[in-house]
């Protein structure tokens, strides 16, 4: 029982005697059992999320262990693996420790403190205002919904939602309406009854029967994909450069009802709601979003959104916050193959790890930052069960959440756990020393994590109804809801994409953009989108509030 409320466990009564309080007694087992079945250190036989944790590894590692290296593009040899990272380890250090005395930007500090000076701000685009000018005068107050209905009409998202039953009698271009009526509705929190009172001619009840029957999670990411895949084909590359494979995540608390499991109380956000973690490549397009709590791993959502996204993207720059990064995180973005570059905001409090022992002058002016060596051999013996952990991510047989409970500070004794620490030591090291010598790093990370937060930004443009809150505590309820959020700014994004492109097609417009003109351009715009409706103003009219006695 924790130390702070064991005299609530354990006391005396009036004799002396000791007395165990059963109530909170039994309160502290539950507790215990919550943190025990969540990093696995016990299970339940027959369960699927808390089963053995060895069921969740590969089962036939040792016949296809040579193939399951080459999938992860590790070197069988753990000799070979090890010299591979004290070399790039010993380069990156001793890059730093040379150029440290040229580098106006970062210093050490005699106690061991890093200084890192704010980025200077780029110059201002000069020709951004007057394009998304050009937007508003050609598609002036573009509906949202006109918007989805194009996305539909010319990539095909309809067909993906097929009836959950053999027969349907519904007519394709009332099903067509009925559909974007309901994901417009879900999508921007304005829910079915008022959606229901234009002037399409469709009635609640029948938007409930299409919500009811067709749109599910599956379909929704399926056209969801589509949509990001299709921007993709449709970018130019003389207006949007070569195709990225660097993308940011981050996350956003939606308020929620709090009388749903999943809802918690946002340690930082205050109030109780949800937490839906972005994957958004560099050109501002979502590839992933996930529905968690607000105290699930960022760390194991990061590494979801990069091994499940549907989308024909291929990640291999993950920009992420301090929350989205630790060591164990690091060394399985090393074993599954991309980068890790967190921004981090403790930084003058990092500290740098020694590839080597038994040389304590080497790097002079890294001194005071730099801590012990390595300890190689805690890898060299753990080795194959990293690679099966990493191989189980992979393959899906175990989510990231769930492997990442059992390795976390409240269980260090876990072998495995010391291993991937210490490799995660090292290429956060290897990390480290690549951002505080390149400034060109730091703001690339930099803008990377802008563009969530512009994503951040066009999310409560178009989630407006009811306050921005989730007013249902269903589960698959909500994930819908997000789902068809996700949906709406993809569409504009894809939009977007084809409006700017007709715009910068033509030669005057074309050559007027500099190069920071096109640096700072996104299809992540809506000063030109009317997201709420109709609006009209008709002085003439009166509303009919007086009965025909008092007229007369």
């Amino acid at each position: 029982m924790p130390p702070a409320i064991e005299e609530l466990v354990v006391h005396k009564d009036a004799k002396g005697k000791q007395r165990v309080d059963r109530i909170n007694y039994e309160i502290c087992v539950l507790r215990e059992l919550r943190e025990r079945l969540r990093c696995k250190e016990i299970w339940v036989v027959g369960a699927d999320r808390y089963r053995n944790p060895d069921e969740d590894l590969p089962q036939d590692f040792d016949v296809k262990r040579e193939s399951y290296y080459d999938e992860l593009g590790q070197p069988h040899d753990v000799e070979a693996f090890i010299a591979g990272l004290q070399e790039t380890m010993r380069a990156a250090l001793d890059t730093l420790d040379r150029g440290l005395a040229k580098n106006p930007s970062v210093t050490v500090q005699p106690n061991g403190r890093i200084v890192v000076s704010p980025l200077v701000a780029l110059p201002e685009p000069v020709h951004l205002v007057g394009l998304k000018g050009e937007l508003v005068q050609r598609w002036p107050m573009t509906s949202l919904i006109d918007i989805l209905k194009e996305t539909d009409l010319r990539v095909g998202i309809t067909p993906q939602f097929a009836s959950s039953t053999s027969h349907e009698a519904l007519d394709p271009e009332m099903f067509q309406r009925r559909l974007l009526l309901c994901l417009y509705g879900l999508g921007t929190n304005a829910g079915l009854k008022r959606i229901a009172n234009g002037d399409h001619g469709e009635s609640v009840a029948d938007l409930r029967y299409v919500l009811r029957r067709y749109v599910r999670r599956e379909p929704l990411r399926q056209a969801i994909a589509d949509v990001v895949n299709a921007t993709f084909r449709a970018r130019r590359l003389d207006i949007w450069g070569e195709g990225t494979t660097a993308c940011a995540s981050d996350s956003k608390k939606f308020g929620v009802w709090d009388q749903n499991l999943l809802t918690e109380r946002h340690i930082r956000y205050r109030g109780p709601g949800v937490m839906i973690y972005w994957h958004v490549e560099r050109g501002a397009v979502c590839v992933y979003s996930q529905l968690k709590s607000c105290s699930s791993s960022e760390v194991a959502a990061m590494m979801e959104g990069v091994l499940r996204h549907c989308t024909e993207m291929t990640v291999e720059r993950q920009y992420v916050d301090s929350h989205g990064q630790s060591e164990v995180g690091f060394a399985f973005s090393h074993l599954l193959g991309f980068q890790l570059l967190p921004r981090l905001k403790g930084i003058s409090r990092q500290k740098l790890y020694r590839p080597d022992t038994g040389a304590p002058e080497s790097y002079p002016s890294l001194q005071p930052v730099l801590t012990r060596p390595i300890r190689w051999d805690l890898i060299r013996q753990q080795y194959d069960e990293m690679i099966k952990y990493a191989t189980a991510l992979r393959l899906g047989t175990a989510d990231a959440e769930s492997i990442l409970r059992r390795f976390t500070r409240d269980a260090p004794q876990h072998p495995t756990y010391q291993a991937l620490a210490e490799l995660g030591k090292v290429v956060k090291t290897i990390f480290l020393c690549r951002y505080l010598h390149m400034e060109a790093l730091r703001r690339e990370i930099h803008d990377g994590l802008n563009v969530v937060e512009n994503w951040n930004s066009a999310n409560g443009f178009i989630f407006y109804g009811k306050g921005g809150e989730i007013s249902t505590n269903r589960r698959d309820e909500q994930e819908l809801a997000v789902l068809s959020l996700h949906l709406l700014p993809s569409s504009l994004v894809y939009i977007n994409t084809l409006m700017l492109q007709r715009v910068l097609v033509e030669p005057a417009w074309m050559a007027s953009m500099t190069t920071n003109d096109l640096r700072g351009l996104t299809p992540l715009i809506y000063t030109h989108v009317n997201p709420y409706g109709t609006f009209s103003l008709n002085l003439a009219e009166r509303l009919e509030l007086d009965s025909d006695e008092a007229a007369a």
